[in-house]
Parts: C-alpha cells; sequence; structure tokens
C-alpha cells in the first residue's frame, strides 16, 4: 500500500500542471491541440511581523509570521467526457518571542475525476482524492510538547463512484453511494497520544473501509472582478458503522480579496467533524495580506 501511495501522489500531482503549457510533438514538430483543457495557477505568499518596545504601557508580543499557498487545476472536456484535476498546497508558520515556532496552516489536497455525461448537467464519475499534512503537530498544552500528527498520520485516501451534479463551471456535486477510503497512521509513535489513532487499530498503519458513501460538494465564484469565494464540503459515511454521530463532516472556505494585481487579502477557514479524531466540531481560520500570483487560459 506504501508503494502504491507513493505512486499515486507524484501522478495526482503531475495530472494537474501536465497541461500547464502547449506540448510540441518530436516528430512532427507540430504543437498539439490543448483547446480541450481549462488551466488555471495561483501561487501566495503573506509575511506578517509585530514588534513592541519593553515599556509598550498596553501589552504584547513580538512575532513573525509566514504563510504560503498553492493551487493549480487542469480540465479537460472533450463531447460526453471530462477529467478534472485539482492540487492545493497551504502551509504557514508562526513564532512568537519566548516561544517554540508553530504551525498555522498545513493541507495537501488532491483530486482527480474522470466523468461522463449522461445529460446536459448529469454524468457518472469516478474519482480519488488525498487528504493529509506536511509536517509534524503538537499538542502545545503538554510540557513538553506531544506529537499528535505528522506526514500521513493521518493521511486519507478515498476514491469514489457515483452520480454528478454539474449545471456550470463554478458548481459540482458529487454523489458517491461505492466510495472506498484508506486512513494511514505511518508513525505508529502517534498511538501514544491519540487515543483513537484517528481510527486505525492500534498497532496497524492503514484502516480500510470498502462500503460507505461520499458526497462531495464545490463551489467556485467570482462574486466581482477582484473577490472570488471557494468553498468545498465533504461527508463520508460507512455503512458498517452508520449513524448520526459517526458522520464525517469537512467545510474548507477560501476569500481572496485582490487589491493589486499582486496584491490580495485571503481568509482560509477549515471547519471538521469526525468522531475518529474528536467528539467535538474543530475549526481554524487565518487571514492574511500579501503576494498572490494567478495565471488562467480561462477567457
Amino acid at each position: 500500500m506504501k508503494k502504491f501511495l507513493a505512486i499515486l501522489l507524484p501522478i495526482l500531482t503531475i495530472s494537474v500542471f501536465s497541461y500547464a503549457q502547449d506540448e510540441v510533438d518530436s516528430l512532427t514538430q507540430t504543437t498539439k491541440d490543448t483547446t480541450y483543457w481549462s488551466k488555471e495557477f495561483s501561487a501566495g505568499l503573506n509575511f506578517n511581523q509585530a514588534a513592541f518596545s519593553s515599556n509598550w504601557s498596553a501589552g504584547g508580543v513580538n512575532s513573525v509570521a509566514l504563510g504560503s499557498i498553492v493551487a493549480g487545476k487542469a480540465n479537460y472536456a472533450k463531447e460526453r467526457w471530462t477529467w478534472d484535476n485539482e492540487m492545493e498546497l497551504l502551509y504557514g508558520i508562526v513564532k512568537n518571542e519566548g516561544e517554540e515556532s508553530r504551525k498555522s496552516n498545513d493541507r495537501i489536497f488532491l483530486d482527480s475525476k474522470v466523468g461522463y455525461k449522461l445529460s446536459k448537467n448529469w454524468g457518472t464519475y469516478f474519482s480519488a482524492n488525498f487528504l493529509t499534512q506536511f509536517a509534524d503537530g503538537y499538542d502545545y498544552d503538554e510540557d513538553p510538547r506531544t506529537l499528535i500528527s505528522g506526514f500521513m498520520s493521518p493521511g486519507y485516501l478515498t476514491t469514489s463512484l457515483g452520480i454528478e451534479y454539474k449545471p456550470n463551471d463554478e458548481f459540482n456535486l458529487r454523489i458517491g453511494p461505492f466510495s472506498p477510503r484508506w486512513t494511514f497512521v505511518t508513525d505508529e509513535s502517534i498511538s501514544d497520544n491519540v487515543e483513537d489513532n484517528y481510527g486505525v487499530p492500534i498497532g496497524q498503519t492503514v484502516r480500510t473501509e470498502w462500503l460507505a458513501l461520499q458526497i462531495f460538494a464545490q463551489w467556485d465564484k467570482d462574486i466581482a472582478e477582484n473577490f472570488n469565494i471557494k468553498t468545498r464540503y465533504q461527508m463520508y459515511a460507512n455503512y458498517e458503522t452508520f449513524s448520526f454521530k459517526n458522520i464525517d463532516h469537512r467545510l474548507d472556505v477560501t476569500l481572496t480579496a485582490k487589491i493589486t494585481e499582486i496584491i490580495s487579502v485571503t481568509f482560509t477557514s477549515i471547519n471538521l467533524y469526525d468522531i475518529d479524531q474528536d467528539s467535538d466540531i474543530q475549526y481554524s481560520q487565518g487571514l492574511s495580506l500579501g503576494l498572490l500570483y494567478k495565471v488562467s487560459n480561462k477567457k
């Protein structure tokens, strides 16, 4: 399984950018037709800093924060067939005076879907998406800090077969009644600090759920010329343990407002309910001002 994942991860990543530019056929020396592809790539970097004199009466902590985002899409559509690929990478770090540096954001998301249109708005699909993080995560309430997560700890690989509703390029809804999922915790020491071990049996590194339902909805809309909203909702329900409290929910929201061509304000939010991680709702959010570079062949 590790070898399979090691192959899958670069394949999904490469697929997003494999058609980022026209290719030249080495035999005919002609440019291949890429008119069926719509492509988009963006990269952002933000930096925040705060400093106070030792006698600053209002109080405060000197701090430095750095955040980054890289995202890309490559979507193919010809006649009834479609192939949509997406990548989203986020990472941020903050350093407060007198404390160790800590993560403020950390996400790896890859998604690839092959679809076949049955009508104007409906079709069938098969998809695979992968979710994990770059770096180790710690519980800083403990002294010393304790390791609670890391790359592929947890990691989620979900495949899905079902029907899709896609009325336009901005919104799509997938309903996959057959959606096997693999949950990975490759670092076995995680279970020492995380009692439920993200649902993976203690002593094992993979949990497989064959019979499950996945609902995946995504909305990516330019509300105004300089303002974009992007939301992604994922629901996952295992038929074998089906109950309201055992249904996983995740909502990701990204709002981007462009101030100039390269300067923008970005708000990110992750809202999660997964009883294998915690019995309460988890959330994180970040607001940043920084540079954002974006290119697209959309007309």
